[in-house]
């Protein structure tokens, strides 16, 4: 059968950008259905504006430290709206630079939601189209829960747009997206409260990780009302009224409200029983190859909810367009996948966390530990600390795990998980020369 295109890409993300641009560069006839701004979750409310907010935020920290180096001291006034608007124009410039590449790669992109019909047929408006192989890649979305008043709530896509910026702000969550949003906005100086339902933030992550970016976030001026949840919440006069149980359930009474309690995949219209592709707890059943229960149909990055990163998604749609059209099998790990948080402190991680070393290894796993002020606020006076951690099988010497809270964590980490990748023992850390004075040479001087 003579079909449209050799390849049919739904979701014109991170995923879908880079299986695209790869296969039409084997020679495919390659189309790509997106139905918003081209680039994804990680382009247009995600990685990349969150990151331009994060800089934002730091810099009302260096005035303050400025002073213990001899600066005057400065009364900076910060304007919401034009960062908001700065932060657009970046989005919109970097979606338009994502079209041209497509361009460049020679693949169509087709303006609009697209839907199938049968395994090998998607419907995007009016228009039905076929094709050999279909790849889903339309990433994830935030869910917020059921409760009275939810409606009052916004989620991580609106906090780009808000048109000003909340002096009074709570955060109902402890992931990644709540912690980053916390220590944003308490760094452009708003009033910050984060609601967690535990005594830490940050499940999954090592425990002193979780600890040490708890306790700076606090240092910076983050109120955490811990083991407590939100049951309700209200409009009223002075702002949004929300309502609490559990250990500080005293009601708190805020402009915004940002809903961080999880995320899932995008899948709704997609009418994914019209091809045969299965589901599974509400995402895209998948096998290792990211071929779903539909043999030409695939599925890469969040709508799979394997590991919900943007490198990885990136990682998966090359290695399928690599197997499937470059003709040469790819198989992606998902161990040792390190990953940032961009609170302040800064985090990062690659490996095991101790936890999951010792389930697995037991009394043979060793922790190396320091941690320290850094030398840059020597003279600021900051309660400011470095965290740094190694976990270590000793049976082996492999390095199992790396951690650090401080900053430039994510900058150091990239580095230290080509270590970790590669099976690196503690012996050969300690044969690493470091570099001094800088904090990433405690990871080579460990005892």
């Amino acid at each position: 059968m003579a079909y449209d295109y050799d390849l049919f890409v739904i979701g014109a993300g991170s995923g879908g950008l880079a299986s695209s641009k790869r296969a039409a560069s084997y020679g495919a006839r390659v189309a790509i259905a997106e139905n918003d701004l081209v680039g994804g979750t990680c382009v247009i409310r995600g990685c990349v504006p969150k990151k331009l907010m994060v800089y934002a935020s730091h810099f009302s920290h260096l005035y303050k430290d400025a002073v213990g180096y001899g600066w005057s001291e400065v009364e900076p006034q910060f304007d919401w709206s034009k960062l908001v608007t700065a932060v657009d124009t970046e989005v919109k410039r970097l979606s338009q630079l994502h079209i041209s590449f497509l361009e460049k790669a020679g693949v169509e992109l087709i303006q609009g939601y697209a839907k199938f019909v049968d395994a090998h047929t998607v419907e995007v408006g009016d228009r039905k189209i076929t094709a050999d192989k279909i790849l889903i890649a339309v990433g994830g979305k935030a869910v917020r829960p059921d409760i009275p008043g939810i409606e009052h709530s916004i989620i991580s896509d609106d906090m780009f747009l808000l048109p000003e910026q909340p002096k009074r702000f709570a955060v109902w969550g402890g992931g990644y997206i709540a912690v980053e949003f916390a220590s944003i906005l308490n760094g452009l100086g708003s009033e910050v409260t984060e609601i967690i339902r535990r005594d830490l933030i940050l499940r999954g992550f090592d425990e002193d990780i979780r600890a040490s970016i708890q306790e700076g976030m606090g240092n910076h001026g983050v109120n955490f009302r811990l083991n407590t949840t939100v049951e309700s919440i209200e409009k009223v006069e002075e702002g949004l009224k929300i309502n609490l149980s559990g250990e500080n359930a005293e009601p708190l009474v805020v402009d915004a409200l940002l809903c961080a309690t999880g995320r899932k995949p995008k899948l709704d219209g997609l009418m994914l029983e019209n091809a045969g592709v299965e589901t599974i707890g509400g995402a895209i059943a998948v096998t290792q190859d990211s071929r779903t229960t539909q043999s030409n149909i695939f599925a890469v990055g969040d709508c799979t909810d394997r590991v919900n990163l943007t490198p990885v998604a990136i990682a998966e749609g090359r290695a399928f367009a690599d197997t499937e059209f470059g003709h040469t099998p790819q198989a992606i790990s998902h161990e040792n996948i390190a990953t940032a948080v961009f609170s302040q402190p800064e985090a990062c991680t690659v490996g095991m966390t101790e936890g999951q070393a010792r389930e697995k290894f037991g009394d043979a796993v060793r922790c190396y530990r320091a941690r320290f002020r850094p030398m840059f606020h020597s003279l600021t006076g900051a309660e400011e600390k470095v965290t740094m951690k190694l976990i270590v099988e000793s049976n082996t010497d492999r390095v199992l795990g790396a951690h650090m809270v401080g900053k430039d964590a994510a900058e150091l980490i990239q580095g230290v998980a080509i270590a970790v990748t590669m099976g690196a023992t503690k012996r050969d850390f300690d044969a690493t020369m470091g570099i001094h004075p800088t904090s990433g040479e405690e990871f080579v001087t460990l005892r």
